[in-house]
């Protein structure tokens, strides 16, 4: 008899939709490997994405992650992982087909005037250090939300809810396609308190 294969999970969403936050959650949650796509190109490289961007272009970035995904895919197939991707991950269909491989992936929606009051602040995502970051926010959704529905096989609306929501969200589709024990699933009542 054979071992069944591990579980991984793959979020996909627009730039601070909360991939990275619930990805740590849920990997602790679900006793998982935990990886961010972007986090892992950055430590292969020695600079920052916004560095790569800066020195190389965006072309030869979607390089290293394409080749960052594809070997982090083999390795959540082998041992399992919750894996966050950068925001542009979807972009080629190499990408899209290595996370789907890899295990069940969700995209975390989150509209555009979301997104801009929560990253007005930020300095470090290299797309959004233009005149009118809310413009471009509407531009790339408008360009990605179809690729990131083509990559996941679930939709969860990130826009308002807690950390501690999203992930109960998506803990309840793993249950309910048979993936995770029950068990591991908090109850509406645990995600409530915990999400005060």
């Amino acid at each position: 008899m054979t071992n069944p294969a591990p579980m991984s999970v793959v979020l996909v969403g627009m730039p601070g939709c909360g991939k990275s936050t619930v990805g740590r959650h849920l990997a602790r949650q679900l006793g998982l490997r935990f990886a961010d796509s972007d986090h892992e190109i950055e430590r292969a490289l020695g600079v920052s994405v916004r560095e790569v961007f800066e020195r190389e272009g965006e072309d030869a970035f979607r390089d290293h992650e394409e080749r960052t995904i594809a070997s982090l895919a083999d390795d959540a197939r082998v041992r399992g992982m919750v894996l966050a991707t950068g925001g542009g991950a979807v972009l080629r269909p190499a990408n899209r087909d290595a996370m789907r491989r890899a295990g069940t992936v969700f995209y975390l929606r989150s509209t555009p005037e979301e997104l801009h009051r929560r990253l007005r602040n930020d300095s470090h995502r290299p797309l959004l250090q233009v005149a009118d970051p809310l413009r471009k926010l509407r531009d790339l959704y408008r360009d990605r939300d179809p690729l990131y529905r083509r990559a996941a096989h679930y939709v969860v609306e990130a826009a308002r809810p807690s950390v501690p929501s999203l992930i109960g969200m998506v803990l309840m589709q793993l249950e309910l396609a048979g993936l995770v024990d029950p068990q591991q699933v908090p109850s509406p009542v645990d995600s409530s308190l915990a999400s005060r």
